[in-house]
């Protein structure tokens, strides 16, 4: 496959907006007028995984913020300000954390991989390596990027749950949802990871199940 120059990414760029006026008038006038998501699509930085086209939603209906292995961290200012803006000013009722199978940056962390600066970041995944070290060294090696593909998202979703962004949304009688979801290269289909949280009551429980059911689903 040949790169496209920036010249042509231009190009592209001109041509697509020429389609989409010419398939569907007044497209871009319709973006203008206003932002009103429901979701919010908190995932990796991978090039592979666009939120839009994944879930057939329309551009201004899902805000996105993205990292390398779409980790969530009381110190990532950057990432709690996106989440505070799209829970208490765009009035959000969904926020999914979603992995996707083969990440780079989970299997750096599972493997002890050094890859540069981004070692620091990824620490934050061995964490979750850490924490679930007895289920994961219990599974096939074939398993195990999955699994802490798939735990790292559920690790993601509590450490959502437990930010004083949720905590006070919950607390003022906010709906808002969380889920854990993990998203396949493969098929393009995206897993439920049955990590869903719609308020502080019942968290510690919710996160108990989704990791028993990682545990069940590898094992199969």
């Amino acid at each position: 496959m040949t790169t496209a120059s920036i010249d042509e990414l231009f190009a592209h760029n001109q041509e697509w907006a020429a389609r989409m006026e010419r398939d569907r008038p007044g497209f871009f006038t319709g973006l203008l007028a206003q932002q009103k998501p429901r979701y919010m699509w908190i995932g990796c930085s991978d090039s592979r995984v666009p939120a839009n086209q994944i879930t057939g939603l329309e551009p201004g209906e899902v805000f996105v913020h993205r990292n390398i292995a779409n980790v969530v961290v009381p110190t990532d200012l950057n990432c709690l300000s996106t989440i505070q803006y799209a829970v208490d000013q765009l009035k959000v009722e969904h926020l999914m954390v979603v992995g996707h199978y083969g990440c780079g940056g989970v299997l750096a962390a599972l493997q002890d991989a050094r890859i540069g600066l981004a070692d620091n970041w990824i620490r934050h995944v061995k964490d979750v390596r850490d924490k679930h070290s007895e289920l994961l060294e219990g599974l096939d090696l074939q398993w195990r990027h999955d699994a802490l593909c798939e735990l790292n998202a559920i690790e993601q979703v509590l450490n959502i749950a437990h930010s004083t962004v949720m905590q006070d949304a919950w607390a003022r009688g906010q709906k808002v949802q969380l889920h854990g979801w993990c998203y396949s290269l493969t098929n393009g289909l995206i897993t439920n990871l049955h990590m869903t949280v719609p308020d502080v009551a019942g968290l510690e429980e919710a996160h108990r199940q989704a990791v028993a059911e990682v545990a069940s689903r590898v094992r199969k």
